[in-house]
């Protein structure tokens, strides 16, 4: 089971280039996604494609999932038929991201099946996705990540065992989220402030990013904050989502998450304002509209 054929479920921005890095390894990959045309880019890549995730996951070794959410990845698994459908001794490989405890339940349920769970959640981006350079934090027993590694190796070149139980590369992943999320927002928070008193932007920023106060996001969602309509490399909406999951993460812990909270509250914000399907450096519109100059001020 050194190369197995691998049923891919979630041709989306993400999950079609790590797919195609797949293929690109000699991996015999068949894919399925909703969207048809998704389906035809990864046979144009050498790839198959499946008419329904059952289809896809028929007698293969591994079955990967980059799907939106842990609901998704139940109705793939166990509605859909894709879990039964596979090799006995499969490996089922979680790259979603998805709450900790729902990560454990689904793998126990994979466990019940006579098949491995490996959670192995990503961090990188749409870039990191095409260029095989993606962060992926991986919980499993050591016999199974062994097993799996020559499959995530195809797809990120920053592979990290964190564990040898589902839920914790979730874990790690909602952590990764938490600063991520709470970094952007705090960019956009600064800009807004430096806006107010009429400094240019990309002034502040080109100065922030050769200063302590310099992070990963600010030097690469900044400049994004200065555009109308930058390119969606992850929508606002996702941090909606995936703040949620860290602050269900503390409650279980018992955790006090404030920042977080901050942070989820603007996302929210930003997203019932509209820009939910916009770029993640749109956050900045929620600041925006909050400090706006009101009508009546002279």
């Amino acid at each position: 089971m050194t190369t197995p054929s691998i049923a891919f479920v979630g041709l989306g921005a993400m999950g079609a280039p790590m797919a195609e890095n797949l293929v690109r390894r000699q991996f015999r990959v068949t894919g399925f996604d909703m969207r048809e045309s998704a389906r035809e880019a990864l046979v144009a890549a050498g790839g198959h494609a499946a008419a329904s995730a059952k289809e896809a996951a028929a007698g293969a070794g591994a079955l990967v999932l980059m799907v939106v959410n842990a609901a998704q990845a139940r109705a793939v698994l166990f509605e859909g038929g894709a879990l039964e459908a596979l090799a006995p001794g499969a490996i089922v490989i979680l790259m979603a991201t998805c709450p900790p405890g729902e990560v454990e339940a689904i793998a126990a349920q994979v466990a019940a099946s006579g098949r491995r769970f490996v959670d192995a959640p990503v961090s990188g981006g749409v870039v990191g996705a095409r260029a095989a350079t993606l962060s992926i934090m991986v919980g499993a027993p050591d016999d199974s990540f062994a097993l799996a590694r020559p499959i995530l190796d195809a797809m990120g070149d920053k592979v990290f065992h964190v564990g040898q139980s589902a839920g914790q590369g979730a874990t790690v992943k909602t952590v990764n989220q938490l600063l991520c999320g709470v970094h952007i927002a705090v960019a956009a928070e600064a800009l807004s402030l430096a806006e107010k008193a009429g400094i240019d932007g990309r002034v502040l920023f080109e100065i922030m990013g050769g200063s302590a106060a310099s992070s990963w996001m600010l030097k690469d969602r900044g400049p994004r904050m200065h555009e109308a309509e930058p390119p969606v490399s992850s929508a606002v909406d996702i941090f909606v989502k995936d703040l949620s999951i860290v602050l269900d993460a503390g409650r279980a812990a018992r955790t006090a998450l404030p920042l977080a909270a901050a942070a989820h509250q603007m996302f929210l914000a930003a997203s019932g304002l509209g820009h939910g399907g916009r770029d993640d450096s749109q956050v900045v519109r929620a600041y925006r509209a909050l400090n706006a100059k009101p009508a009546n001020d002279a």
